[in-house]
């Protein structure tokens, strides 16, 4: 499935804009703080509900105005049409249609249109919290797993009144915490099992990916940990209620899994360069890309790449080109701040192509390369 059409109003900086793109390579040139980004935020959008940047909705619309609204035309890959629309006025909740159908749930739309951004935050996956890497985790298994996200929500929800429980004055009912605590083993279980069987099958496909990147100068890994991992989570839950109503919130379940990511067998955080720990998060999220392309209904996920060449040395962003033109991807929107990156990927490929200028929020169409 690839985005043909969309229409923008009032999304950040953007205040209109209708444009067509190439199926293949959609490139956008522009300064730092013009507007690439906010392009590609609004292709997130129109993916998962919501920006890749804020999970406040009000705060994606353009300052001084009333509402934003975005359209997309999509074609699948048996050539049919799919249309996207979102919109939402301040202080009323957002709509979100397919083919001009309201959806009852946001999480039924999660998964149609499968994505992988990968920009400069995603160091975030290194330096931040273990939350960040259980959200990697979330988002790549919701878009081909309805079940996935459907257990884990129920799972948030028992976590969330048990601790409310926790932090009362008075002593908590203990059947209502159990009831909570079982919920939570159940939900937890399935989460878990889910999340295990991804990794373990992402770990050698990013590891390729990292070694192609690199040219195998580095060894890499991943370790997922949870609690589920000391035995039954029901009991684990349940062996520390104590602890937990003395600090008012739930200290053991999957909310606390986490990913360690090792460079040469020592935290990447701590050991890895710039440039390794870029590597690491690129190579990552295209084994994401892959993974979910064998996945998702054999649908290739849109990819976009905002800004990732900064801080790699030659040598990599070469790899990274060949990787990116060969034929395994689908519709790519890449953002750089001049054309070198660029050419290089036009000039080693036969891709159907278009780029766009940016400025100021405007965007237009500076070249087109359809072939």
């Amino acid at each position: 499935m690839f985005l043909n059409k969309i229409s923008i109003i009032n999304y950040k900086n953007i205040r209109e804009a209708s444009l067509s793109f190439s199926p293949k390579m959609n490139c956008l040139i522009g300064h730092n703080g013009e507007g690439k980004t906010n392009l590609l935020d609004a292709v997130y959008y129109l993916s998962f509900c919501r920006s890749a940047n804020t999970s406040i909705d009000s705060h994606v619309i353009r300052h001084n105005e009333d509402f934003f609204m975005l359209d997309g035309d999509y074609i699948d890959d048996n050539g049919d049409n799919e249309n996207i629309f979102c919109g939402m006025k301040r202080g009323t909740k957002k709509h979100f249609k397919r083919n001009k159908k309201e959806y009852k749930r946001l999480s039924l739309h999660i998964g149609l249109i499968p994505l992988i951004l990968i920009s400069p935050y995603d160091t975030i996956l290194i330096d931040g919290g273990s939350e960040e890497r259980r959200r990697l985790m979330d988002v790549v298994i919701s878009q081909y797993d309805l079940t996935y996200i459907e257990a884990l929500n129920r799972y948030n929800k028992a976590l969330l009144q048990r601790n409310t429980l926790l932090k009362k004055e008075e002593e908590p009912d203990p059947e209502l915490l159990a009831i909570l605590e079982e919920q939570m083993a159940i939900e937890g279980e399935t989460v878990y099992k889910k999340r295990d069987a991804f990794i373990t099958e992402l770990i050698p496909i990013f590891q390729e990916y990292y070694n192609c990147i690199s040219q195998e100068k580095e060894q890499i890994s991943l370790k997922y940990i949870s609690h589920c991992q000391r035995g039954n989570l029901l009991d684990v839950i349940r062996k520390d209620r104590f602890k937990d109503r003395a600090v008012g919130y739930s200290l053991h379940g999957i909310h606390r899994d986490d990913l360690e990511m090792l460079i040469e067998g020592y935290p990447v955080k701590r050991e890895g360069s710039q440039g390794q720990s870029k590597t690491f998060v690129i190579a990552l999220k295209l084994a994401q890309f892959n993974f979910l392309r064998n996945t998702c209904s054999k649908t290739t996920p849109i990819l976009l790449l905002d800004d990732i060449f900064d801080k790699l040395d030659a040598n990599r962003v070469e790899q990274i080109v060949r990787l990116v033109s060969g034929n395994g991807f689908g519709q790519i929107f890449l953002t750089d701040t001049n054309r070198d990156h660029l050419d290089k990927i036009l000039h080693n490929s036969s891709l159907d192509y278009k780029i766009f200028h940016v400025e100021d929020g405007n965007i237009t169409v500076k070249e087109d390369g359809n072939v």
